[in-house]
């Protein structure tokens, strides 16, 4: 799984091999766009995100959605680089995955609205890790590869054992 937290100035990427429901840490870093100009960094992202996919070879890609937020140009900002990341992803032929900033905070600690660094400290425990990974950009896209793993084991918990007319309404 590779969680992906983007940004037009800073990228952040976690990626997690699941072993038999043991998650660890396989990268995780930050990808910095280069250029002046909207249209270089964007494609610099591009450039980056295809390599590291090319390096990582992630089945499940992660992105998480935009927000609301006050300053209309950072939307829109980050609005274009999800866009070439999706683009990227997609291309690439991985699973892609969207989720809201508060999924993985409710998903991992139970509270959308969660604090960063509550989520840093709650990805180090599930990883094992001493302290968390840094800058905080990292520790979100990390949240976001875990909580498709999480995510994806509470829905085999509560299906497993049910009977299919059980299911349907």
């Amino acid at each position: 799984m590779l969680g992906l937290d983007p940004g037009t100035k800073i990228m952040g990427y976690g990626a997690i091999l699941d072993v038999r429901g043991d998650h660890r840490l396989l990268a995780a870093g930050t990808v910095r766009p280069v250029g002046e100009e909207a249209p270089a960094r964007l494609a610099d992202i591009a450039r980056q995100a295809t390599e590291l996919f090319e390096r990582l070879r992630p089945t499940v890609i992660v992105v998480e959605t935009a927000f609301s937020t006050q300053n209309v140009q950072s939307a829109l900002r980050l609005g274009e680089a999800r866009g070439v990341l999706l683009a990227a992803a997609s291309r690439f032929g991985a699973q892609v995955v969207q989720y809201a900033p508060a999924v993985p905070r409710k998903t991992l600690l139970g509270n959308g609205n969660a604090k960063k660094e509550q989520v840093a400290a709650m990805v180090a425990t599930l990883l094992g890790l001493t302290e968390p990974p840094k800058p905080l950009d990292v520790t979100d896209a990390l949240s976001l590869a875990l909580a498709f793993l999480h995510r994806g084991k509470t829905l085999d918990a509560l299906t497993r054992g049910s009977s299919r007319s059980r299911l349907q309404p």
